[in-house]
């Protein structure tokens, strides 16, 4: 994996826990302005929708870089939109960089060893 996916990977990564928690303040915030007085609805709305566009572009720029393919892409679109999906999307994520930095560890060493 070279840098530049690595890095859109990360980006995709860092945006998607925060994501998730905006949605999560955004329902709450629903509810109250339903309940209460209290009307939070236009701030949350805001920033929930901010980081929406940020998840998506990191989105579609790891799809392009990474090469996966339609499932796994649509599956990490999928979970943008469910209410604790962008948190399962930062674990799966993160165990994805790891395994590919394992791998370019391993063919280096391959490549090292064989030389």
């Amino acid at each position: 994996m070279d840098i530049k996916t690595a890095a859109s990977l990360h980006r995709l990564r860092l945006v998607s826990a925060p994501e998730a928690v905006s949605f999560l303040l955004l329902l709450v915030c629903s509810v109250l302005k339903r309940t209460t007085e209290f009307n939070a609805v236009p701030v949350m709305g805001m920033i929930h929708g901010v980081l929406f566009v940020l998840y998506v572009l990191f989105w579609l720029d790891a799809w392009n870089r990474t090469k996966w393919d339609f499932k796994i892409a649509a599956l990490y679109f999928v979970l943008s939109v469910l209410p604790f999906g962008g948190f399962y999307a930062e674990r799966r994520l993160k165990r994805e960089a790891q395994d590919a930095v394992i791998a370019s560890r391993a063919r280096r060493e391959g490549t090292v060893n064989a030389a």
